[in-house]
């Protein structure tokens, strides 16, 4: 059975990202698996040669003592994740989780999430460089890398405190990596029941109003109260704006569009959005 799988690392909004996997993990009806990885092998701990940093004659006890206290942090680092995955079990317990379990490795996190991703029906992660401005890019963050390896959901949890949605937002723009994004959202328990509202940033044509005529149409014939709005401008400022004006707990938006060298030029709305948002992002591939 596919699980949820929430990647923790006891900064920044950890607690936010426990709540927000054991909301999905109810809303999908699977298990849940708290996840955290230690980037160092506390079973290899690094042995350095100092002696050329610290000068000659350096005593050999105090090399040893560099090398202890190296293997100490490890080992400090994994009982640290051991108890915070215990602590987000039992968070999660209280949120009503009833099957629930938790795994420390150790590697790469990218790698780790690659190894999880037969068994995962969704990954939910927190954004640590929330942007106070309209910053667009960070190449290498973490969140980016893991959206862009993995083909499953990814849920990106933006703040410190999470609430559960009582209406979400489709971030949409007629495409076909769009459309794809409402018929998976018509498939999928995990938004069922909530008000959503489907916004397209662009000038109101013929071709806007056909894909906003046909996105509603699909999402009520799966149930769904629908709402749907064309609005020009730039997306990262009509999708902020309407977030606030509707009263939307959840943006819904397909992964990344373009490649990675286009977007350092000429930045992404998804990544933007990951880093501006006041709420919640589940981004779908």
């Amino acid at each position: 059975m596919n699980k949820v799988f929430a990647c923790v690392d006891g900064v920044g909004n950890t607690a936010a990202v426990c709540d927000c996997a054991a909301w999905s993990a109810l809303r999908l009806d699977v298990p849940l698996e708290f996840l955290h990885v230690l980037d160092r092998h506390p079973e290899r701990a690094p042995v350095r040669d100092l002696s050329g940093a610290i000068g000659l004659g350096a005593q050999e006890s105090l090399l040893q003592e560099l090398s202890a206290l190296d293997e100490r942090r490890s080992k400090l680092a994994q009982e640290h994740g051991r108890q915070l995955l215990q602590a987000a079990k039992q968070r999660a317990a209280q949120a009503g989780v009833e099957r629930v379990d938790a795994r420390q490795r150790h590697g790469e996190l990218v790698e780790t999430v690659l190894e999880m991703e037969a068994d995962a029906r969704l990954f939910v992660m927190g954004e640590h460089h929330h942007a106070t401005g309209t910053a667009k890019l960070h190449l290498d963050h973490h969140v980016e890398r893991v959206i862009r390896a993995v083909k499953r959901p990814v849920l990106v949890v933006t703040h410190e405190e999470f609430e559960a949605p009582q209406r979400f937002g489709i971030a949409f723009d007629g495409s076909a990596t769009g459309r794809k994004t409402v018929e998976t959202l018509a498939r999928s328990p995990m938004l069922k029941g909530l008000p959503c509202c489907v916004l397209m940033a662009r000038e109101d044509d013929a071709f806007a109003r056909d894909q906003i005529s046909w996105a509603r149409t699909t999402l009520a014939a799966a149930g769904f109260e629908v709402d749907a709005a064309v609005l020009a401008g730039e997306p990262e400022a009509v999708l902020a704006q309407q977030i606030r004006a509707r009263g939307i707990g959840l943006l819904v938006m397909g992964a990344y569009g373009h490649s990675r060298i286009r977007n350092l030029i000429v930045g992404s709305t998804t990544t933007t959005m990951l880093r501006t948002s006041e709420v919640p992002v589940l981004i779908l591939r």
